[in-house]
């Protein structure tokens, strides 16, 4: 625990004070709404290349998948 080296008991008080003010200052935050912060977020982590491209053949490859089921379903049961 610290004390005071100061014997005047007005001193300890303020410098408490400031001490709180400054620590309040480090938690501010820089967005003003969640939803800014997870565009920044979002933003960032595209930038890195953590979602992949942005274009993604699995939608052709689905498409093709299913269309080659209906075309066997057919050929069976004609």
């Amino acid at each position: 625990m610290f004390t005071a080296r100061s014997n005047s008991s007005h001193t300890t008080p303020i410098s408490l004070e400031a001490a709180a003010a400054s620590a309040r200052g480090v938690f501010a935050c820089v967005f003003s709404t969640s939803e800014e912060y997870e565009t920044a977020l979002i933003t960032e982590r595209r930038a890195q290349g953590r979602y992949g491209s942005s274009r993604s053949n699995w939608p052709k490859v689905i498409f093709a998948g299913c269309l080659l089921m209906v075309v066997g379903a057919v050929v069976l049961l004609a």
